[in-house]
């Protein structure tokens, strides 16, 4: 069977947006909100539903089926919780109206802004008119751009653990690389500038030649060099490189979440008394929801054709919606968490020099769902190892062999980077060339260019650079 083409393409993805329900959109905000975000969307539709309540004490949610269910939240008012309970009480019914209903939408979609880059980056892949294969690829690649706004490897490396040809990939990457912020998904630094000034028409500019074949003499103010080289005048060469200070060599820089001091772990990894490992919820900040008694016994009281039962049935409803979706977060979240130990005992012993290559796609194999919900969980959320916090997502990339066998992921060769240039002789640095044969002595064979990503990638200036003299 031909996959669509490209009318066919757009008709289905609009198909699906005006066909995604509140609860999906709801289940949605739930899954990639972070623990704050998820307790002030909790907190602001219990302000809104006032048969849901927010419990001091730690109850299992309820779950009882409610007898006819409506499939949609429909009919919403837009009074407040103690004039519309007033309203029930006194006169038995409740009027909804469509502002009401676009109130409601509106605290959907805005409560929970998009924090991380990743999360930005599925929204604006969702409002594009893609056909189902370049959408599911381009979610796929989103999960190895990392919090810079880089992709983790180039796709060469990554179509290795992927379901997905190098063809889709590389598609998949020009699109998202259409997207704000500009310059990401790039493989490299040089890359990313290049995307930035081509999307602002400066493609062919004295700006690009500076940044594709001289950005190392830019670093070292090397102007007349450059401006010699390209047949220009030194004053043009200082006036573009004022231009390309301007450009963004981090764009994910804003949605960087490690920035926050606030970040609070979602999982954690313990130790039994039998020194086992399991993955632990925190559930800190993440209320405990309950359905309020009051409400489900005047909801027993009142006439069957009532407009009042209507407007409880509606609510009731929703906030099963509510509670199921946080229990269906909480259960993903810990699944992946086992995987985790599952696949990395040997991280979980030595450190992050030892973490092992794992795709998102694998593990949604193993937890039974999408790799996109694997990626909108991960995203945002934090786990506390045994060798500190850290971001869910590190723990998904591809990797390399050693040459005694043993899998080491992108991670894994980055930490072997930087322990080698923190140990290094700061008056003879080591060159990229040096790192290279280093870790060859440790079984990793790495290309230098690849360590020369990492390395721009870690914020580590090349070793002429790095030179100190006593």
């Amino acid at each position: 069977m031909q996959p669509p083409g490209p009318q066919h393409g757009l008709s289905q993805s609009q198909s699906q947006q005006q066909n995604l329900s509140p609860q999906m959109r709801q289940s949605l905000e739930v899954l990639q909100s972070s623990t704050m975000e998820l307790s002030q969307l909790i907190n602001q539709i219990a302000e809104m539903n006032p048969t849901l309540e927010i419990s001091e004490d730690i109850e299992q949610l309820d779950n009882t089926p409610e007898p006819d269910a409506e499939h949609d939240l429909e009919n919403l008012s837009e009074f407040d919780d103690t004039w519309r309970e007033d309203q029930i009480l006194a006169h038995g019914s409740s009027q909804a109206s469509t502002a009401g209903e676009a109130l409601r939408d509106f605290i959907y979609n805005s409560i929970v802004e998009p924090k991380t880059l990743q999360q930005h980056l599925i929204d604006q892949l969702n409002r594009s008119a893609v056909d189902n294969d370049r959408h599911a690829a381009a979610e796929h690649l989103i999960g190895y751009i990392n919090n810079q706004g880089f992709l983790d490897d180039n796709i060469d490396t990554l179509v290795t653990a992927s379901p997905y040809t190098i063809k889709q990939l590389r598609s998949a990457q020009t699109l998202i690389q259409g997207f704000d912020p500009a310059g990401v998904a790039a493989e490299n630094l040089t890359e990313s500038l290049l995307l930035q000034l081509q999307l602002t028409g400066r493609g062919n500019s004295l700006e690009s030649r500076i940044v594709d074949q001289h950005l190392t003499d830019l670093a070292r103010h090397k102007y007349s060099d450059i401006a010699r080289n390209l047949g220009v005048t030194q004053a043009s060469v200082v006036e573009a490189a004022d231009n390309i200070s301007k450009l963004n060599p981090n764009p994910g820089v804003s949605f960087d979440s490690t920035s926050n001091p606030h970040v609070l772990p979602d999982l954690e990894i313990r130790k039994d008394i039998e020194g086992s490992y399991y993955a632990h919820l925190t559930n800190e900040y993440i209320p405990t929801l309950r359905i309020s008694n009051h409400y489900k016994d005047l909801l027993a009281k009142i006439n069957t054709d009532s407009k009042a039962r209507k407007f409880l049935r509606e609510n009731i409803h929703e906030s099963r919606q509510i509670m199921n979706a946080v229990s269906q977060r909480q259960e993903t979240l810990l699944k992946i968490g086992v995987e985790i130990i599952l696949h990395q005992s040997e991280f979980l012993k030595y450190g992050r020099g030892k973490l092992r290559p794992m795709t998102m796609h694998s593990i949604a194999d193993k937890v039974g769902v999408h790799a996109a919900t694997i990626s909108r969980a991960v995203s945002g959320k934090y786990i506390l190892t045994p060798h500190g916090l850290m971001e869910l997502r590190t723990f998904f990339s591809s990797g390399y062999t050693t040459n005694q066998g043993t899998e080491i992921s992108n991670t894994g060769v980055r930490d072997a980077i930087q322990h080698l240039v923190n140990d290094e002789d700061t008056a003879k640095p080591l060159s990229d060339t040096a790192i290279e044969k280093q870790l060859k002595t440790k079984g990793i064979k790495v290309a230098r260019r690849t360590i020369a990503k990492y390395r721009d990638q870690l914020g580590i200036l090349p070793s002429h650079l790095r030179k100190r003299h006593s």
